[in-house]
C-alpha cells in the first residue's frame, strides 16, 4: 500500500479550547486499512508548532514512537528529550509516565505510532483539566471532576 494514497485524519476529537494545540497535525490510519484490531498503526505528521497530542497517559493501552523523519521533542514526566530520525520511545499501560511529542523545530516530523487497543482504555491529560473515557461504545471527554464536554 502506499502510505501518500490514503487520506488524513487531520486535527483531533479533543473538545476546545484543547483541539487547537494539535490542528494541522495529520495521521493515516495504516491498522485500520488492514483491519487490524488488537493494535492501531499511524503514520503521522506533525508540521513545525504542532504537538502529537496533549500530554497524557493511557490505563490499558501500550504505545510506541518511531521516527521516521526530523527532530521531535519527547515530554515526559521524566523531562524533555530530543529525538532523531531511527530513535524509538515506548510506553506501557497504566505506566502513568504522561507524554507526548512536540515539534519545535522549522521542518516536518514523520513518526510511526503504534498502540493496542484496549475497550476500558482511559486517558488521563494531568496538564489540563481533560479526562477521556469510553462510555456506551463511544470515546467521551470530561473535565477533571467528572462533568462531560
Amino acid at each position: 500500500m502506499d502510505i501518500g494514497s490514503l487520506p488524513p485524519r487531520t486535527g483531533s476529537g479533543y473538545p476546545q479550547p484543547f483541539a487547537a494545540r494539535v490542528s494541522g497535525r495529520d495521521k493515516r490510519a495504516l491498522g485500520d486499512l488492514f483491519g487490524l484490531t488488537a493494535f492501531g498503526v499511524n503514520h503521522t505528521r506533525l508540521p513545525p508548532g504542532t504537538a502529537s497530542a496533549l500530554r497524557h497517559a493511557h490505563s490499558h493501552e501500550d504505545e510506541f514512537v518511531y521516527v521516521l523523519e526530523g527532530h521531535p521533542v519527547l515530554v515526559t514526566d521524566a523531562g524533555e528529550t530530543a529525538l532523531a530520525p531511527g530513535m524509538c520511545a515506548g510506553f506501557p499501560a497504566g505506566s502513568g509516565d504522561a507524554h507526548h511529542l512536540v515539534n519545535r523545530g522549522d521542518t516536518d516530523v514523520v513518526y510511526l505510532e503504534i498502540g493496542s487497543r484496549h475497550d476500558d482504555d482511559a486517558v488521563d491529560y494531568p496538564d489540563d483539566d481533560l479526562a477521556g473515557r469510553t462510555v456506551d461504545g463511544q470515546w467521551r471527554y470530561f473535565h477533571k471532576d467528572g462533568q462531560p464536554y
